[in-house]
């Protein structure tokens, strides 16, 4: 299975979003909460071509966006071939 991870924030419903999709599908993830390692804000943001907000997600490396950016690659169905690896 592929590799997910979020960058988020406690306070973010965007991040909560997200996650519950993930949770939804079954498919597990790696989170990193920037409020709480502020030092991985920076990292996050040269991961996310200069992207400040939260979420973040990745999968395999692949920068996907933030939440909405999530949700409409999975109606548009291509969500789960990424997450299997298929392109």
């Amino acid at each position: 299975m592929s590799q997910v991870l979020i960058y988020s924030s406690m306070l973010c419903p965007f991040c909560y979003r997200a996650k519950r999709l993930f949770d939804e599908l079954g498919v597990a993830y790696e989170e990193i909460d920037v409020m709480c390692q502020p030092r991985r804000r920076a990292e996050m943001r040269e991961k996310a071509s200069g992207r400040n907000a939260v979420p973040q997600i990745f999968i395999n490396d692949v920068h996907v966006g933030g939440s909405d950016d999530l949700y409409d690659l999975h109606a548009a169905g291509k969500l789960m071939p990424l997450l299997e690896g298929v392109s």
